[in-house]
């Protein structure tokens, strides 16, 4: 029902844009959260748009960087990522909870995943 793209190669330094497409569901009544995973680590949340309300969060390690957006028409959340870095080098997946969580940087409380899309920085 979710399915991520935009991934790629970019510089450090560069920008790309996620996109979070939902087919089925609505996706301004779901809380929807995106993640990332790195060679080695554990999968990490980036940022969560809630559901209604449209509040944002993001963590502290990209704050000020990536900007999440919905676009309601569209049915699509997006993940724009300036200066990129070496480090934000990772698969990066959508998830959605129906019900904002205050823990929503933890994966174990959304119900369901898109698959992953890589973003790869380097130079």
């Amino acid at each position: 029902q979710l399915q991520a793209s935009g991934g790629g190669l970019v510089q450090p330094g560069g920008s790309l844009r996620l996109s979070c497409v939902a087919s089925r569901v609505h996706l301004p009544n779901w809380t929807i959260g995106w993640f990332r995973q790195a060679p080695g680590k554990e999968r990490e949340g980036v940022s969560c748009i809630r559901n209604n309300s449209g509040q944002k969060y993001y963590a502290e390690s990209v704050k000020g960087r990536f900007t999440i957006s919905r676009d309601n028409a569209k049915n699509t959340v997006y993940l724009q990522m300036n200066d990129l870095q070496p480090e934000d080098t990772a698969v990066y997946y959508c998830a959605a909870r129906a019900v904002f969580h205050l823990n929503w940087y933890r994966d174990d409380v959304y119900d369901y995943w898109g698959q992953g899309t890589l973003v790869t920085v380097s130079s």
